[in-house]
């Protein structure tokens, strides 16, 4: 019942007539009827029928930004925005999870041979292909970085098995590979050869820049270790720290393990290259047949340093003496540092990483084409 100045209201539906006698008016007869709860019920029918559109105006709302947002943003992160009162906040939080990022090697010098539409073709399919995977075991996608891919596992979502889930998305996403080159043969592109590394850390995961432009986002050192890692890794490898190694229980092969001093950071780190997740799990990376063959004839090449993605204009000069369909074996006077990046420059120019050595000499990694190196031998 409503109230007014404490005291209380009631609805009256009042009912007047004329009284006769005789044919002459001699009063008026006043009927009172309470319709207070009538009037009640009247408009809680009418608001019930308010809240029915407003719900379906928000339903309708709600799967608008959904179709938006998840073309840009995973389903998890989505959810998060839209049920989390204030989720469109600035600020974040830290959480202990796993990070991966994953890039494809040679893609620039891929690029300047298609068309725009060829290459946005291109890469669609292949991010498409990897997005599958990665949502499937869980991650969520931060960002698309031109050709690589920034995941997380255990944010929104809480998942203790984030390093787990993270590895086996990892040889999952390299497993596919061959089946993306095959589409990419059929349409006329290139194969494409990926890197990944894997960390894990406390980071702070959260709504990240201004008022006007925000982006949900992950920041901290472990992320850029993360983004170190992947640098030293070559096409089909998954390089994982310590921290991630240690929080899988299940067996896993491994083919090599290797220190490394990344920048910003004091201590040598002991970086892991998984092959495979052996016990229940019990999935590998195919076997490749990767053997050197000696050249009868070696293969004098002229190559330069790259350093922060500036090519050196110093030649330095070695032969190349025996070689893989991804891997050389060369001699040089020059002193190399593993995991340094050079250019080839023959026809075509050739990059690789220096990822060995032996008493030969340097055991170097191709990230891009090789056919026009070796065409003379093949």
């Amino acid at each position: 019942v409503p109230y007014f100045n404490g005291k209380i209201i009631k609805q009256l539906n009042i009912t007047t007539s004329f009284l006769h006698n005789n044919g002459q008016k001699v009063g008026i007869v006043i009927v009172l009827n309470d319709i207070t709860e009538l009037v009640e019920l009247r408009d809680a029918v009418k608001a019930m029928e308010r809240i029915k559109k407003l719900n379906a105006q928000l339903g309708l709302r709600n799967k608008l930004l959904s179709a938006t947002f998840g073309r840009f943003l995973s389903d998890e992160i989505v959810k998060e925005l839209l049920d989390t009162p204030g989720g469109l906040q600035l600020g974040g939080k830290k959480k202990h999870i796993t990070v991966m990022m994953s890039d494809l090697r040679g893609f620039t010098q891929i690029s300047e041979t298609l068309e725009p539409s060829q290459l946005i073709d291109m890469i669609n399919h292949y991010l498409t292909v990897m997005g599958d995977i990665i949502s499937e075991y869980k991650g969520t996608i931060i960002e698309f970085l031109g050709d690589g891919i920034l995941t997380i596992f255990g944010a929104p979502i809480e998942n203790e098995n984030h390093a787990l889930n993270a590895l086996i998305t990892a040889i999952k996403m390299q497993n596919v590979m061959p089946e993306v080159n095959k589409w990419n043969k059929e349409h006329g592109y290139s194969e494409l050869s990926m890197g990944i590394g894997i960390n894990t850390g406390e980071m702070i995961v959260g709504n990240i820049g201004s008022e006007k432009h925000t982006r949900y986002g992950v920041i901290g050192k472990h992320v850029n270790l993360c983004s170190r890692i992947e640098s030293y890794s070559v096409g089909g490898q998954i390089l994982v720290s310590p921290l991630t190694k240690s929080l899988i229980e299940e067996p896993l092969e491994i083919s090599r393990e290797f220190e490394v001093l990344p920048k910003g950071i004091i201590t040598p780190l002991l970086i892991s290259d998984v092959k495979g997740i052996g016990g229940k799990y019990n999935i590998h990376l195919p076997k490749c047949d990767d053997e050197l063959k000696a050249i009868e004839k070696p293969i004098e090449i002229e190559f330069y340093e790259i350093q922060d993605k500036h090519v050196s204009n110093i030649p330095l000069k070695g032969k190349i003496i025996a070689y893989s369909k991804i891997r050389a074996l060369i001699t040089t006077e020059a002193d190399l540092k593993l995991f340094d990046n050079f250019e080839i420059r023959k026809e075509k120019s050739v990059f690789f990483k220096v990822t060995d050595e032996n008493q030969e000499g340097y055991i170097i990694n191709f990230t891009t084409d090789t056919s026009s190196l070796f065409k003379n031998i093949r």
